[in-house]
């Protein structure tokens, strides 16, 4: 995944779900799609109210081990209430999810937000799997007192377990919300990235690196204040400077065998959700989506979204988890 593009998924739509850039020639040139926040110079731009509470209200961030690595976790709202767990997308983090999880617990929920092994501030492992991720899944869960049973809503690669926690552990779920997974296009176990993997670049400040982040795929940043938090919280402080947080190294040795499968053998209630402009889901995704999931299945596009739907639409997707989950 290059360097200036901690983000997500694939650069463009991949028979394969790929980390893959784009070739050059089809990538666009616009400046504020390369590099939307090179222009405020390391400055944090101006944001609504309802965010900057949202980013402060009180929370938990603890620590669960896991096979050997410390996973991370975030909670907001009171245990005992409906539990519901968020799933973050490749090279992601729990905080994404900062300024829409408060928003949900004052639905009356117990919500929690884990990073994967890998991303964020979990730790890292030498080698990854779906089954993994699962565990952690399960064991945040425990940890945060979501309940015997629960909802989860998983969000690009977060849509895969999800759908897997609905296949392989229905028993535990109340219902799973899948957002913007463009399982049409994932193919089996995932090939490895073009070429070798190498270390993150390390920036000399952190204006640099915010100045080189960019959403993938490439899209527009309709609330730049949502850009600018999640990429402040896509990086860490290191020797010599600042760098990304997820392990390059994470999709060397990664198999999670046909994303596609693991919908039709969902046994606990599902509900796909997705973003009208996003270019990793389009009609036909959602067109092959409703032939592999099971009976039953809500189907909610939200307009004006891309693929990031939690930065470009996040009150229109808190109320849709809303109504799904009441």
């Amino acid at each position: 995944m290059p360097e200036a593009a901690p983000t997500e998924d694939a650069q463009a739509p991949s028979p394969t779900l790929t980390d893959e850039p784009a070739p050059r020639s089809a990538e666009p040139q616009d400046p504020h799609l390369l590099a939307p926040l090179a222009g405020l110079e390391g400055a944090e731009p101006p944001a609504p109210e309802w965010f900057r509470k949202a980013v402060a209200a009180p929370h938990e961030r603890a620590f669960v081990t896991v096979e050997g690595a410390a996973i991370e976790w975030l909670a907001w709202g009171r245990p005992g209430d409906p539990g519901l767990l968020l799933l973050h997308g490749n090279g992601a983090n729990a905080d994404w999810w900062r300024f829409t999880a408060p928003l949900l617990a004052d639905g009356g929920l117990r919500v929690a937000a884990l990073s994967w092994s890998g991303m964020g501030n979990s730790g890292h492992r030498p080698a990854y799997a779906l089954d993994l991720f699962l565990a952690e899944a399960l064991a945040v869960a425990q940890a945060a007192a979501l309940g015997p049973r629960f909802a989860v809503a998983g969000h690009s690669f977060g849509g895969v377990p999800a759908a897997a926690l609905a296949a392989r552990h229905a028993d535990r779920l109340t219902r799973a919300i899948v957002i913007d997974t463009p399982f049409a296009l994932m193919g089996g176990d995932r090939r490895p990235p073009r070429g070798p993997a190498r270390p993150h670049r390390v920036y000399p400040t952190l204006a640099a690196a915010l100045a080189r982040f960019r959403w993938a795929p490439v899209q527009p940043s309709p609330n730049l204040w949502a850009t600018d938090f999640i990429a402040r919280t896509s990086l860490k402080e290191v020797p010599g400077g600042f760098t990304w947080k997820f392990d390059p190294y994470l999709w060397e040795h990664f198999r999670f065998g046909d994303p596609n499968a693991l919908l039709a053998a969902a046994h606990a209630p599902l509900d796909y959700v997705w973003g009208e402009k996003s270019l990793l889901v389009g009609a036909g995704v959602v067109q092959a989506v409703r032939r592999r999931a099971p009976a039953g299945t809500r189907f909610v596009g939200i307009p004006d979204a891309h693929h990031h739907v939690m930065a470009d639409q996040p009150i229109a997707l808190v109320a849709t988890v809303r109504a799904l989950l009441a």
